[in-house]
């Protein structure tokens, strides 16, 4: 499985984001980030991305934050490659 931006995402930001990577890795530019903080609304999207970085193998990190905006509730979850494999590939 490899992950694809959703709606509101910027894969390049967001891979810009992880930093340098370790000698014998793979550059930021091919894979995920091993530390991700997923945020959006508390909807069904939202859960269906929570559970796609799941499925790819990422775990979570603690818990939910929550908060309120303009009447909306908005949710953050961090989520954290700490297998010692290569993060999944940014699909284009």
């Amino acid at each position: 499985m490899q992950w694809t931006p959703s709606d509101g995402e910027d894969s390049d930001e967001a891979v810009r984001a992880a930093g340098p990577v370790a000698d014998g890795e793979d550059s930021t530019e091919d894979r995920l980030p091993r530390y991700r903080v997923l945020t959006g609304p508390d909807d069904a999207a939202f859960c269906r991305r929570v559970s796609a970085a799941l499925e790819l193998g990422y775990r979570l990190h603690e818990g939910p934050a929550v908060t309120s905006s303009g009447g909306r509730t908005i949710v953050a979850q961090a989520v954290i490659w700490d297998r010692p494999d290569p993060t999944p590939s940014v699909t284009p």
